[in-house]
């Protein structure tokens, strides 16, 4: 834990000594519920809930006053409008750039309105950025499809791949962007790799780590330059929000931020407070999220009517070894691969009594889904096979449950097969 994201009016000076001596004394969990963490006027153990469109003054000296150190580029303890800041905002912001090791986190109200706000802020007109495969959906149809209507390029090569990376890198290049693990097949970045290319060519790097979590990946600490999160699914952690966020150096989101008001690419302060309760369980969630899909990944690979479980911590996935030196535990995704068709997936995903059938994941409850009939649904089936989505393939998002019961009810369901 960096001792700089810890309140020091939080703290006793006891605990702040502490901190300062051993910056790493601090637990996961111990970061998740005091992080970023600061006093407010009202002395609330929770941070407040601030409702409101704008902000009064006291008189025009006061205006003059902050519109001044606006003007400066100093640091501001309030705002004038609600599309350029929020305390209960502020204090989500906070919370995030702790937990991620950050300077600074920007709070979004969906993962792809980060995602796209990011890179139009940081891109123009005759820029090029190089994506990796496998990643989410509507991801990859943004810089594909979207950016390129901005005089946006976009390439894309095949993960891990130093040699197609390198060859890709143009002198109009400026940005990289992976995704670990991946949607829906876990696959893993080798960040050592990704930023020692990036540094070479002085380009910018950006890693989705929605599926990994703080607790389980901290790009940062690995020299990347700004990572994504989809706040409504782990970082939440109850299905019952939508937001995003990005995390990195004060000096690269200084823009961003500036850019996030002049789009009103916001969101609200209730959402900010449901997120900083979500947040204050994360070590305790992703720890079950880990230990029960690891359990579920080795109980489905031993089954007869099981083809495949793309789950990294077993040795038959492809970044196995990349898994053991770069990351703590991989989460809750566990996708697999039935014996048959996709009316042989269907029958699965139709007998199992836990899980709820949705997409998404990262919630209390166990949710699961076939991607070929939903998330990739108006894609022809050479094209979803391109991409590596079978019409047996089942993604199972487990949740909290107890582990027991899931693979009890799996083991019904799969005698349909």
């Amino acid at each position: 834990m960096n001792a700089q994201f810890v309140s020091n009016e939080v703290l006793t000076p006891e605990q702040q000594a502490l901190v300062l001596a051993h910056p790493s004394r601090l637990g996961d969990s111990t970061q998740a519920v005091h992080g970023g963490r600061s006093e407010n006027p009202y002395h609330s153990i929770t941070e407040p809930l601030v409702s409101t469109a704008t902000y009064t003054f006291e008189n025009t000296q006061a205006v003059n006053e902050y519109m001044r150190h606006k003007l400066w580029g100093e640091p501001l303890e309030r705002s004038e409008y609600g599309r350029y800041g929020n305390p209960t905002i502020t204090a989500a912001e906070a919370r995030l750039a702790a937990l991620e090791g950050a300077e600074e986190a920007i709070l979004f109200a969906s993962g792809m309105q980060a995602i796209s706000t990011l890179l139009l802020g940081l891109l123009s007109s005759g820029d090029h950025l190089i994506i990796t495969e496998n990643l989410y959906r509507k991801t990859r149809q943004l810089c594909l499809s979207t950016l390129p209507r901005y005089g946006i390029e976009c390439s894309v090569v095949p993960l891990n791949d130093a040699h197609a990376l390198r060859t890709a890198i143009r002198p109009n290049t400026r940005l990289l962007f992976s995704e670990s693990p991946t949607n829906p097949h876990n696959r893993l970045l080798d960040l050592e790799q990704f930023v020692e290319i990036a540094r070479q060519h002085h380009l910018l790097t950006v890693v989705d780590a929605t599926f990994a979590t703080p607790f389980n990946l901290r790009p940062i600490e690995w020299g990347v330059d700004l990572v994504v999160h989809s706040a409504t699914k782990y970082l939440a952690g109850h299905n019952d929000l939508l937001a995003g966020v990005v995390a990195g150096r004060r000096e690269l989101l200084a823009g961003l931020r500036e850019f996030q008001g002049t789009v009103g690419a916001i969101t609200d302060a209730y959402i900010a407070a449901l997120l900083i309760r979500g947040l204050k369980t994360l070590g305790l969630r992703i720890q079950r999220h880990n230990e029960n899909a690891q359990r579920i990944a080795e109980y489905l690979a031993a089954h007869p009517a099981v083809e495949r479980v793309w789950y990294p911590t077993l040795p038959s996935h492809p970044d196995y070894a990349i898994g053991k030196r770069q990351y703590r535990g991989f989460g809750g995704v566990v996708s697999f691969t039935v014996k048959g068709d996709g009316q042989s997936a269907a029958r699965v995903l139709d007998a199992l009594q836990i899980p709820l059938l949705a997409v998404s994941l990262g919630g209390t409850e166990s949710l699961v889904s076939q991607p070929a009939v939903i998330s990739y649904y108006e894609l022809s089936r050479q094209e979803r096979l391109a991409l590596g989505i079978e019409d047996n393939l089942i993604r199972y998002s487990v949740g909290i449950e107890d582990a027991e019961d899931l693979i009890a009810d799996l083991e019904q369901a799969l005698r349909h097969v």
